[in-house]
């Protein structure tokens, strides 16, 4: 099944295919640095079969792009397709790294105290 291109893709669209939570974590590993399928794929507990259908509708709705190297595929996402989605989605993972690092920092100091 093809999906909208870009310029017809509506706000509620995207947000239905960003709901899914692997393509959203697939999302945050392509974000700052391509990757190639294989490796996005051995990050998930599922098959490799179920992570490339996941790529193919974030591809095929215009969020990440595809660079073909060799019998390689790798994968980055579109930060601009994704509009103000982008900002949001940055803020919710950097809201998770920063509740991370204050957990790990609260266990630590309680491990310091008798």
């Amino acid at each position: 099944m093809k999906y909208q291109t870009s310029s017809f893709r509506s706000t509620s669209f995207v947000h239905q295919v960003i709901a899914e939570p692997r393509r959203r974590e697939i999302l945050r590993l392509i974000w700052e640095d391509e990757l190639p399928a294989g490796e996005l794929a051995a990050r998930f507990e599922v098959t490799f079969g179920a992570v490339s259908q996941h790529l193919k509708v974030l591809r095929d709705t215009g969020l990440v792009t595809l660079r073909k190297e060799g019998t390689k595929r790798f994968y980055r996402a579109d930060r601009e397709a994704l509009g103000p989605l982008a900002a949001y989605l940055q803020s919710m993972w950097s809201d998770r790294l920063d509740t991370l690092a204050r957990l790990a920092e609260e266990a630590e100091r309680s491990e310091g105290t008798p």
